[in-house]
Formats: structure tokens, sequence, C-alpha cells
């Protein structure tokens, strides 16, 4: 029998298009286990929600597709407001042998859940998955992949290594919970994948299965935010202070924020930070030509989502 598998969508309710393609693309695997589905909605009415997606084809209780069972729930968040206390909430209600992880403007492509059971099945030790990913903004399409069938926690200190994305998230149950004191949610996914790989390698499945859609994120522009989880991260996981070259990643993305919020002081001594980890770090040569008014921050995020990266 195969394992069954819960997958937690968190919302807001507030892009009901994509959460409707997010939950088809889930109910549409190909997969001859049983899958339930927790659409858990955070700080909006989950009976707002439950209108939003009726009709999905698959979102009544005790629906047959493929053969096997499928099912979906729409409940309000019980936790801490906010992304991590949301996903928790999922994974509390859950009874499924693997949990998975979707966010509400992504997309799972047909085969990315039966390809991570099988590749968690083959390393009976592991309990955490990802795979790569296909990165959508405006017009264009982007495979963003790891060169590796393992990503260890080392992997996750020099790099975010933005392929381990949440809506790639696959794990055994109980092996994970969210940190639901993640600065407004920021980083709580990198946190939890390095967690994941400090205990065992996470197994990757190098085909971009999931497509991730960048320009509708709730956190986008939100730069004092992004600089409190990175902070954070720093003061949670000493370790990517003790890697130069993720050292002066993060440090010339707190560069960059402070750059984009007018804090040029700020932003100076950051860049100097990160060039002393890495004297070729290129963000801090960007962060600095924010600073000094040079170029705008939209533009240099444009530019890079463009190429299917971040800052």
């Amino acid at each position: 029998m195969r394992p069954s598998v819960g997958v937690v969508i968190p919302t807001r309710g507030d892009r009901p298009g994509p959460l409707r393609a997010a939950l088809t693309g889930v109910l549409a695997q190909e997969y001859d286990g049983r899958v339930e589905v927790v659409v858990v909605a955070d700080g909006v009415p989950a009976s707002l929600v439950a209108r939003q997606v009726s009709g999905v084809s698959g979102s009544a209780l005790g629906v047959e597709a493929g053969g096997a069972a499928r099912s979906v729930r729409v409940l309000g968040n019980r936790r801490a407001a906010g992304l991590p206390g949301a996903r928790n909430t999922g994974i509390a209600v859950l009874g499924t042998d693997l949990v998975a992880f979707c966010d509400d403007d992504d997309l799972w492509l047909p085969g990315k859940l039966a390809a991570q059971v099988a590749a968690l099945a083959q390393e009976p030790d592991a309990g955490f998955a990802s795979c790569a990913v296909e990165v959508e903004y405006g017009d264009r399409r982007v495979p963003r992949l790891a060169g590796t069938g393992r990503v260890t926690h080392r992997h996750l200190t020099r790099s975010r290594m933005m392929m381990v994305h949440s809506s790639t998230f696959l794990f055994r149950r109980g092996w994970a919970w969210v940190d639901e004191s993640a600065p407004a949610g920021q980083n709580e996914d990198w946190d939890l994948a390095l967690r994941a790989a400090w205990r065992y390698p996470i197994v990757h499945v190098d085909r971009p299965l999931v497509r991730v859609r960048w320009g509708s994120s709730h956190y986008v522009g939100r730069w004092a935010d992004r600089i409190a989880g990175l902070e954070w991260m720093l003061a949670r996981h000493p370790g990517l202070a003790a890697e130069p070259r993720g050292a002066a990643r993060v440090y010339g993305q707190l560069a960059f924020c402070h750059a984009a919020l007018g804090r040029r002081r700020e932003a100076a001594r950051w860049s100097l930070r990160a060039l002393s980890a890495r004297p070729a770090e290129p963000r801090a040569a960007v962060a600095l030509a924010v600073a000094g008014g040079l170029v705008s921050p939209r533009a240099v995020l444009h530019a890079l989502h463009r190429r299917g990266h971040g800052i």
C-alpha cells in the first residue's frame, strides 16, 4: 500500500484564482495512495476560502481520483497568526504517513508527488524530500536545478538553494514543525530545511516538478521584515556566519534591504562585512549602487527575477 499524503495549503484568501490552480495541481497528481488536502485560511474566515475553492475538481470529501481517495477540507488558522502557524495548523490535523506543503500561488506539475514518494522509499533513513523548480515571472519560465540528489546542511549554509522551496517539501509526519517565532514568517522554510538537513541529507529529485510563481508574494518589498528574518537566521544558525560564501550572501542581502529603505550607512556597513567575508560578493556592489541612487531596488529585482533568481 502506498503511503498516505497530507498536503497543507496556507492562504490569506486574496488570490482565489491561483489558490484554485494550486489545489487543482495537487488533486491532479497521478498517485495511487490516499491524499488529504488541508487549506488553512490565515486572517480571513474559513467560510470565505471554502466558497473560493468550491467546485474545484475533487474539492468535496471522499472523492475518488485516479482510483485513490482524495479529500479536501478548509479550516482557519488555529495557531499563531501568519504563515508558520498556518502550516503547523495543517500538520496538526493530518493523520497521514507523509506531509507536503504547497503555497497558494504555486503549482505542482505532473509526477511531482509520485517521484518524491519513490525517492524517499529508496532511502528509509531519510525523512525529508524536495525537488527542483521552474520559476515563472511574467512571460518567462526558468528551471532551477540543484545539481545533486542529496542536499546537505553545508549546501544550505553556503547557498539558500532556492529550489529547496517550501512548495517542494515532502516529509514523514512527525519529522518537522515550522518555527512560529520566525519574524513575519520570513525564512521559515529555509530554517526548516536547515534543521531537516542537520538530521539527515534531504532527498532531492532534481527535476522541475513545481512551478514557483513570482510577483504575487506577500513578502515582496517588505524590507524591514526581510531584515528581521535574516538577522533571526544569523542568530538561530551560527553556521551561516562560519561559512564565508554563505555569510557574504546574507550580509549582502542585509545591505540591499537597508539600501532599499534608504539607510545608506547601514547599507555601507553590511556591504563592507560582505566584502570582508568574500571579496567577490556581487550583492555588496549592487547594494551600494542602490544606496547611491544609481539604480532602484525594483529594477534590480526585476532583472534578477527575469533570470529566475532573487537577491
